[in-house]
């Protein structure tokens, strides 16, 4: 509990410090004549300008960063994709060539059933009447009859093993090409992390070597700015001295009245020059401000008789609306009496006729019974 009191103390006491300082600081901005006759905070709205800049420069270069970046990766990716497909082309031309080559349908198996030219190569059932393979009886051979069935299936399993054994060397082909495809994807994938690897250090090395190149840009600039800075305060103060020894030396603190007299003619003088006016013109200035003031003086009782005119015009005006407003009053009362004794006729009218209704048109008034009289009969 303590130890937070005193970091609470500590926190307050550095805040307090603070606003101190920066009321300070204000003080010293605000008060200093130079600001104050400017009217703004010439370097406040310098840094705040620089700050600006360099906030702009920063997210260029790192937009432009991230560019060159993702163009790198682009080309790089366009590179794989490239690289893919050639090997997968190069993988579909070696397929193919090997079906060629290697998987005709005469190396079937089944080829002996299913070759269109099996009857044309084959010997007929009878070659002639002293046909050897015809029997005593001398017959041809019914179907369904197989004299060369042994022979054609020790062939049959000759050529069935044979066909395992292309087989088997196809297989072994196989998975030495699959596994000769993988080394190279294998060492191609490798030198394209290598590739990859150096264009990032080339691309570091280069994001480094223009780090130092805007580093120095931005140090010579500021040492020029400096310059600059220095050059024109020592211009300015060259200028102020300049402009005190030319007061000092000038006709205007000498007090020399030729200096006020115009080139362009002997009635105009120079405004800044001119050091006050003559007796002559003096008098003749006050002789116009009374004159002035005699005009005044005429003007003022002439608006006093224009306005005293309006007033009296108001005065009849605001007595013709009153008398009209009364006579407009006297009319409605007139014509609220002339209404009040109509209505009354009016009611008086109505209530004759409403009993005229009731005691005469509506003397006979039905009763239940007389509904009750209806629908009583199927007729």
């Amino acid at each position: 509990m303590y130890k937070v009191d005193v970091q609470a103390d500590a926190k307050e006491a550095a805040a307090i410090e603070a606003r101190r300082n920066r009321e300070k600081q204000r003080q010293s901005r605000i008060f200093n004549a130079r600001h104050l006759r400017m009217g703004v905070d010439v370097a406040d709205l310098k840094s705040q300008v620089e700050e600006r800049k360099r906030r702009q420069n920063a997210e260029k270069c790192r937009d432009e960063a991230f560019d060159a970046e993702r163009i790198q990766c682009d080309k790089i990716a366009q590179m794989l994709e490239k690289e893919e497909q050639q090997r997968r082309r190069q993988l579909n031309q070696a397929l193919v060539e090997f079906r060629e080559q290697n998987q005709q349908p005469a190396t079937r198996r089944e080829w002996d059933i299913h070759d269109p030219e099996a009857v044309r190569k084959g010997q007929p059932a009878r070659v002639s009447d002293d046909d050897p393979r015809c029997g005593p009886s001398s017959m041809q051979h019914f179907a369904g009859e197989d004299w060369n069935g042994l022979a054609r299936q020790k062939l049959l399993k000759e050529q069935n093993k044979r066909d395992l054994e292309e087989q088997k060397m196809e297989r072994e082909k196989a998975r030495a090409d699959r596994r000769y495809a993988d080394t190279l994807e294998d060492k191609k994938r490798i030198e394209l992390d290598l590739r990859a690897l150096e264009l990032a250090r080339l691309e570091d090395e280069c994001r480094r070597i223009k780090a130092m190149a805007r580093a120095d840009f931005n140090r010579a600039q500021a040492a020029e700015a400096a310059e600059q800075q220095r050059l024109a305060q020592q211009q300015e103060q060259d200028d102020n001295y300049a402009e005190i020894h030319n007061h000092l030396t000038g006709d205007i603190l000498t007090e020399n009245p030729d200096v006020a007299k115009s080139l362009v003619g002997p009635h105009r003088m120079v405004p800044y020059c001119w050091k006050g006016m003559s007796p002559e013109q003096v008098e003749a200035v006050w002789k116009m401000q009374k004159e002035q003031c005699k005009e005044n003086q005429r003007l003022r009782e002439e608006q006093q008789q224009l306005d005293a005119e309006w007033d009296r015009q108001r005065h009849l005006a605001a007595r013709a609306a009153m008398e009209e407003e009364e006579q407009q009053q006297n009319f409605r009362l007139q014509l609220q009496k002339s209404l009040g004794a109509y209505n009354q006729q009016l009611a008086k009218a109505q209530k004759a006729h409403l009993q005229y209704l009731e005691k005469e048109v509506y003397s006979n008034t039905p009763t239940a019974q007389y509904h009750l009289q209806f629908n009583t009969s199927s007729r």
